[in-house]
């Protein structure tokens, strides 16, 4: 057996066929295997964007209520131990390597993929740590992703778009249905998307789950130096804004807070847990700007709402000459959709390969830039890496450079602006 954390990473990248194999067959045998079975509250997030951003603050509001808190999200960026956290930190290479060790030996002669190791080793991780809940979010869709094996007590979906239609459907009422799988019967449901797709509200209706709709049972009133928060439940008020940047973050934290008022009897948290919670709360790579000049900003959106959402975001900052773009992203995506987002907001594009057969190639890129319309000069690299630093060499300070459309994007960005964080053999997203 391995016996390190990248060589047991690279074992299991290894054993299925597959790196994408929907299904809860294989993983609900290894889960019954090993004897997990739920002992603390789960709330498990779905949604085609801002589900991290509810994760964090969940994990930070429950955190600052005392609370032991698992996390298990996905991709990383830099480390792979960054997909699973106990008390806002990092597990260590040590508990991953038992856990997967547990993982293997019980799991036979099934096999697993990636995402289904990692899952199950992650429940162990936080079987082991005795915590005192769970917050789990969704890879893939919902109804066969391996995160659904488990009962939530609260169920969550944030937003429901176009994104992974490979695998989840062509248009928002089959993702819908699929996202809206992880809902069980008569326990709480929460809905940040402003119209959710009929397929949602069907599903819900079928398993009696108590759905709460944002807009309609819960939401949030702007103010200028704070927020209000209203649900069924009654304001709250004096709120601080999210410390995590964009005009969708109050979306975010109303879903966080619906949410945690949907488990409040088990879960219950003060209002001075929520304020700090909200104002102590990160998550990498979400419209994260990064200090210095010229103004750099990293941003995971990978699909057309996503890059919607960052190009509202770039137009509520500050004046910038020039904007450039560092843009890498996989060749399923809906690459041209992403381009008409964003490309009133950029300048000059910087595209660049990613690892790995599914990312699009700068040849691509710039293909469907042109046929788009983008007139500006397109230059290609071989990595983000490389486009940042032809971008802070030849940028003004008063500039602004913005990398996006993949984790992968955004990680290997990262390795330039924080080099002490750069020592990572995995970025599998």
């Amino acid at each position: 057996m391995p016996d390190s954390l990248q060589g047991w990473l690279v074992y299991i990248e290894s054993q299925h066929p597959q790196p994408i194999a929907l299904g809860l067959d294989r993983v609900k045998t290894v889960s019954a295997a090993l004897s997990q079975h739920k002992t603390c509250p789960v709330v498990t997030v779905a949604g085609t964007n801002g589900k991290g951003s509810v994760c964090a603050m969940l994990e930070s509001i429950l955190s600052c209520a005392g609370y032991r808190v698992g996390l298990y999200t996905s991709p990383h960026l830099l480390r792979y131990n960054e997909r699973v956290r106990i008390d806002r930190s990092e597990v260590s290479d040590n508990e991953l390597c038992r856990a997967f060790a547990a993982v293997e030996a019980a799991r036979g002669e099934v096999l697993l993929t990636y995402f289904e190791y990692g899952t199950l080793a992650a429940w162990q991780v936080f079987a082991h740590a005795n915590v005192d809940v769970i917050v789990l979010e969704v890879g893939l869709g919902g109804r066969l992703d391996a995160v659904n094996i488990y009962d939530s007590d609260c169920a969550v979906v944030t937003t429901v778009d176009l994104d992974h239609m490979n695998f989840l459907g062509n248009d928002r009422e089959e993702i819908g249905f699929e996202k809206a799988g992880i809902f069980r019967r008569a326990t709480p449901a929460i809905c940040g998307d402003a119209i959710p797709p009929a397929t949602l509200l069907q599903y819900a209706n079928s398993v009696s789950a108590d759905l709460k709709l944002i807009n309609r049972d819960f939401g949030y009133i702007r103010q200028e130096q704070q927020w209000q928060f209203w649900n069924w439940r009654g304001k709250r008020s004096g709120l601080a804004y999210p410390a995590l940047r964009g005009g969708m973050q109050l979306i975010n934290a109303s879903t966080a807070l619906a949410a945690l008022d949907s488990v409040g009897e088990k879960l219950p948290v003060a209002m001075q847990d929520i304020r700090r919670g909200l104002m102590e709360v990160e998550l990498p790579g979400r419209f994260q700007v990064m200090a210095g000049q010229p103004t750099v900003v990293l941003d995971v959106a990978h699909n057309p709402q996503a890059a919607t959402v960052l190009a509202q975001n770039l137009g509520n900052m500050q004046f910038h000459p020039e904007t450039w773009a560092i843009f890498g992203i996989m060749a399923d995506k809906d690459i041209a959709g992403v381009i008409r987002a964003i490309r009133s907001r950029v300048d000059k594009w910087l595209v660049c390969a990613l690892p790995g057969v599914r990312a699009a190639t700068t040849t691509k890129l710039k293909e469907i830039l042109e046929t788009e319309g983008v007139k500006q000069l397109i230059c290609e690299f071989e990595s983000p890496a490389k486009a940042l630093i032809h971008a802070l060499g030849h940028a003004s300070e008063a500039d602004r450079i913005v990398a996006f459309g993949s984790f992968l994007t955004v990680a290997d960005a990262m390795t330039v602006l924080a080099p002490a964080f750069a020592s990572t053999p995995d970025h599998h997203a």
